[in-house]
Parts: C-alpha cells; structure tokens; sequence
C-alpha cells in the first residue's frame, strides 16, 4: 500500500479517511495472526485406531523383552545346575606317580677349590737392598735355585764386628790358660815347700808356725789355681757365644742370597731392584708347587658317611667342558664343622702338564656304590603338617590315605624316602585342598595323557 503525503492543499476530511483505512487494516493484521498461534498451540485429538495400535506395539515390546532376556537365562541356569550335578557325580581326577628305588651309585657333586699341594711365602730374613732380581712371575725353579740377590752393608759390618769379638774372646783364653800353668807351677812348688817344712818341723828342726806357714801358702795356691779354672771355662763360654754370634751373623749374611725352598711356579712377585726390603715383613715372592694339586671340597652331614680315604673322584671345570679329571680322597677332618655341619674332604690329583691352576673353582663328584637302595618321590609329593611330614597315597580302591613318612637325602626335585612306603607305591603329585582322608578320586599317571572331557 503506497502512502500519498498529504498536500496542504487538500481538504482535511481526505486525510482523516486516511488514517481510518489504515488503523482498520492493522487492527485486522492482528486478528489473523492471534487465530494462527491459537490454532498451533491447540493439540490435537488422538483417533481411537491410533490408540489401538499404540497398545499393540507395547504389548509387542513386552513380549519381545521376556523371551530375549527371560528365557535364554532360565537355559543358562538349567545348564549350570546340571553341569553342578554332573561334577558331584564324577570323581575328581589327580595326578600319580610310583614310588621307585634310587639308581645304585649315590649322586654327590659339591663345589670345590683347586689349591698347590704345596705353597710358601718368601720373605725377607735381612734388611737391605734388592742387588738383583733372577725370577718373575710364571718361572719354574727347582729347589735351592737362586731367586734374587740382597746388598746389606750393615749386616756384613756386624759379621766383621762378630769375628773381632771372637778373637778377643780366644785371645782372653789363651790368657786364662798360661795363668793357669803358672798357678799350677806355682801350686806345685808351694806343695813341695810345705811337705820339706813338714818333715823338718816334725823333727824338730823348725817351728811349728814356720811348718803352717808354708801349708797355708800352699792352701792359697789351691784355691788361686781353682779360681783360674773357673776364668777358663769363663774365657771358653765367652768364646762359645762368640762363636754362635759370628754363626748366627753369617746364616743371616747367606740369607742375601734369597732361595726357593723346593721345585715349583713363582705366583706372586713384589719387589724390583733397589727395593728397600726388611726382616719378616716385605714378601719377596710367592711359591707353588703345581705337580700334584688338592681340591677342598664340604660335604653335608647327610652323606658324610659316604665318603672314605682312598675313594675315586672325578673333576670338571667350567673352563674345560667336556673334560674330567681323575683323583682319590686323601684324607678328611673325621669332625663336622659345628657352623656349617660339613665334613672337610681333602682331593689330590696329579697335574703334570700344568693343565690345572691353582686358586681355580670346580665341582667334585663323589659318586659311590649303595647297598640300600631308597625309594625316590617327587619333591611336591610331599605335605607338611603339624604332626609330620606325609604324602598323600592312593590305594588299590582309589581311596586316598595320607601316610607319614620318613625323609633321606634332597635333591631337589625329588626326595628320598627310608621309611613309611613301599616299592609301587602311587602318591599324588601336588595335592589339592579336595583331597582328604578317605576321598575317593581317579589318579591319573603323570606318564599317561588324560582323556578329553
């Protein structure tokens, strides 16, 4: 609708009309728009087939609801309750083996160290200087070869000071001994003296105290050559010890040529030339013998008894696989060591071409004969209880009984048994909580395949 404005000129009733015209159509603009949101908002009436259909589709989704979810598990609980009766009915199923006799020689391989029959520290008897040195480490010697070679001023003016006093000690020897004679001469003339005046005075020649003059001269003579034999025996004890000095100075003075006790392999060497070394503390070197070797070896309490002097033993080492090497037990400490329980066993083997080292690790079997032969079991056979050990047997009526039994030696996976069952005897591997007294089961061989279910 296009709006004209008004032109002054034209009468004011045309103007009125207008505006009446456009308040009506406004107003009826309204009108129409009141109508259409009343007619949206106003719901409408169901129909009584919609009804119907909608009670239909519920009732379908009952029905659907309880024979998907009702149904398939009143089947699942159907079939629970019979696999439950199923399982009460059937005997539970175990596993067995047969109790049966140990090989005749004894399985015992113990660790071992490999050490020199022989083996000696070499030390320093002087103090001084390394002169010179003839030896390493690896080099074999025989016995009284010469090592190394010490320089000791000090000790070798000691030896010369030795040698001094020794010859003053001789020399006041010699001066003992001529004082000697010369109190011996003199105590002969005295005693010659004593019996003339003697004669004399018993004659009545001279006095009396002339006569004990001379006698007591004579009687100081005596005893002057007695106190000269002592100052000899004195002098030769003083040369004596002398002499052992000047001894023992020397046996010391030889010990600068340092020397190997015996044949062997120098191990260990700690000094060089010019090196300051001194009595009983520098260790020169380290000495083995390697011809023979011995192999310590602890053997547990249980098989002590096993082992006697003279027995065989084979070694092997890590090192060599594949290789043995024979020896004999040459003694034992015939006492257990109360911290450990074992018996220390001495091994000696020879070793010619040196093809074993001393210091090494290896394992020593100790195998012997038995007469007695034990039952074996596996060791999770066994059930450890408060009144004993036991294991679980099942009898000829597959009834099960737990009977206690008396255990030997460990060796790991198995164990031995010395009293309480018989050769054949079925014991359960690894029992379950189900297995009781008297329970019936299906023993099933470790050695045989169960049947498929």
């Amino acid at each position: 609708m296009r709006y004209t404005e008004p032109n002054p000129s034209e009468p004011t009733d045309l103007i009125l009309d207008a505006e009446d015209q456009l308040r009506q159509e406004i107003e009826s603009l309204k009108r129409q728009l009141a109508q259409q949101k009343h007619e949206v908002a106003k719901p409408p009436h169901p129909t009584r087939t919609g009804l119907w259909l909608l009670a239909f589709a519920i009732i379908v989704a009952i029905v659907a609801a309880f024979a998907f979810g009702y149904i398939p598990r009143l089947r699942r609980q159907s079939l629970i309750g019979a696999e439950s009766r199923e399982q009460g009915e059937t005997l539970p199923s175990v596993s067995v083996v047969s109790a049966v006799r140990s090989a005749s020689h004894s399985e015992l391989v113990l660790p071992g160290n490999i050490q020199a029959i022989t083996e000696a520290p070499i030390l320093a008897r002087a103090d001084g200087y390394i002169k010179k040195r003839y030896v390493d480490i690896g080099d074999r010697v025989t016995e009284g070869q010469l090592l190394a070679e010490l320089e000791a001023p000090e000790l070798d003016q000691q030896v010369r000071q030795a040698k001094a006093n020794l010859e003053q000690a001789q020399a006041a020897l010699e001066q003992s001994s001529a004082s000697y004679a010369q109190g011996k001469a003199n105590t002969e003339l005295a005693e010659v003296t004593a019996k003339r005046y003697s004669n004399l005075s018993s004659k009545g020649v001279i006095s009396r105290q002339d006569n004990d003059q001379f006698r007591a001269q004579y009687d100081a003579q005596v005893a002057n050559l007695q106190a000269l034999e002592k100052a000899i025996a004195a002098a030769r004890s003083s040369v004596a010890s002398a002499e052992a000095n000047v001894s023992r100075l020397e046996d010391v003075q030889s010990y600068k040529m340092v020397r190997a006790p015996f044949s062997g392999v120098i191990t260990v060497r700690n000094v060089d030339t010019g090196a300051l070394v001194s009595t009983g503390n520098t260790l020169l070197f380290r000495i083995a013998q390697t011809d023979t070797l011995r192999v310590y070896v602890n053997v547990p309490q249980a098989y002590a008894s096993t082992v006697r002097v003279g027995q065989t033993a084979q070694l092997s080492l890590a090192d060599q696989p594949g290789k043995r090497f024979s020896g004999k037990v040459t003694r034992t400490a015939n006492a257990l060591d109360p911290a450990s329980r074992t018996l220390l066993t001495e091994v000696q083997l020879a070793n010619p071409n040196g093809a074993l080292m001393p210091g090494g690790y290896t394992t020593v079997d100790l195998s012997s004969a038995r007469t007695d032969l034990p039952l074996l079991i596996p060791s999770g056979a066994l059930v450890v209880r408060a009144d004993g050990t036991q294991v679980a047997q099942v009898r000829t009526d597959h009834t099960v009984h737990f009977q206690h039994i008396a255990v030997g030696r460990d060796y790991g996976d198995r164990m031995e048994v010395t009293s309480g069952l018989q050769d054949g005897d079925s014991v359960i591997v690894n029992p379950s909580d189900s297995v009781r007294e008297g329970v019936k089961v299906n023993p099933v061989s470790l050695t045989e395949k169960p049947a498929a279910k």
